[in-house]
């Protein structure tokens, strides 16, 4: 097992979980935290979007004038 290469051999099996559940839970957390920060830096989609809709709205107008 990986945690007896690392030294965790004297522990009780409460505390190795409690050790094995923290490093996914960092693992996860960071995981998130890199993706929020990837997808929310930038409005490119929101930039198309409304440059979309401001020439949309604007052939309406001049199709019906």
């Amino acid at each position: 097992m990986v945690l007896k290469m690392v030294g965790f051999s004297g522990l009780s099996m409460k505390v190795k979980n409690g050790i094995i559940a923290g490093g996914l839970a960092a693992f996860v957390i960071g995981v998130y935290a890199y993706t929020m920060k990837a997808v929310g830096g930038t409005d490119e989609i929101q930039v198309a979007i409304n440059k979309f809709e401001e020439e949309k709205s604007m052939k309406e107008g001049s199709t019906k004038a």
